[in-house]
């Protein structure tokens, strides 16, 4: 199997390719995950199943999606967690946002990693699409200073300031809509997430602060 008949495995399952490298001479890690509406219509439409979490959704999906292809599959919520993050760089497909998120040059700052696929053989992975962050030509970069409450500094995410205000009625349009630092990023705006994906997201991400 090759890697345009893994892609294809990938995609039917309702997610995308975010790059991959060779952690060693003769192994494959592919990143996968989601940008715009297809696995969240995937997932809406699965939850009679029972599988009625996102992460319990995507743990049967990837890993019945790596026995077809016969790969090992890593997830973001494994514990101890694994470095997503660090692989998202040295795959050279992604780069860090003035916000700190990892920014993609087609899908923004509109895409999440769903698993790794590790492949205990070389394969043949596409060219890294480019070598510039988008943010690199944003002189205006309005991800800074659009946030209401300044959660995002030079200094990093003030993540109880942006809780807190999410809570609040003044929070409804970020708890409805998303981020606002976030939204006013002019790459990747075909791939927002929908008010009903957004909530979703929003609502884990609150849960999950406490």
């Amino acid at each position: 199997m090759d890697f345009g008949d893994i892609l294809k495995h990938v995609e039917d399952a309702g997610f995308l390719y975010l790059g991959g490298f060779h952690p060693e001479a003769r192994q494959t890690l592919v990143l996968i995950g989601n940008a715009g509406p297809q696995m969240w219509q995937n997932f809406s439409s699965s939850c009679d199943t029972g599988l009625t979490t996102l992460d319990q959704w995507t743990k049967t999906t990837i890993k019945n999606l790596a026995d077809a292809i016969d790969a090992t599959a890593l997830f973001p919520f494994d514990t101890p967690p694994h470095p997503f993050l660090t692989w998202a760089q040295k795959s050279g497909e992604t780069f860090t946002s003035p916000i700190g998120l990892s920014i993609h040059p087609t899908y923004g700052l509109w895409h999440g990693y769903r698993a790794a696929l590790v492949f205990e053989r070389n394969l043949d992975l596409p060219p890294v699409s480019t070598t510039n962050s988008p943010c690199d030509d944003c002189v205006e970069k309005p991800c800074m200073t659009q946030c209401p409450v300044n959660a995002f500094s030079p200094q990093g995410y003030n993540v109880p300031e942006c809780i807190n205000h999410i809570k609040t009625r003044n929070g409804a349009d970020c708890l409805e809509l998303g981020c606002r630092a976030r939204r006013t990023c002019p790459i990747g705006r075909d791939f927002h997430y929908s008010p009903q994906q957004t909530r979703f997201h929003m609502s884990a991400f609150v849960k999950a602060q406490g």
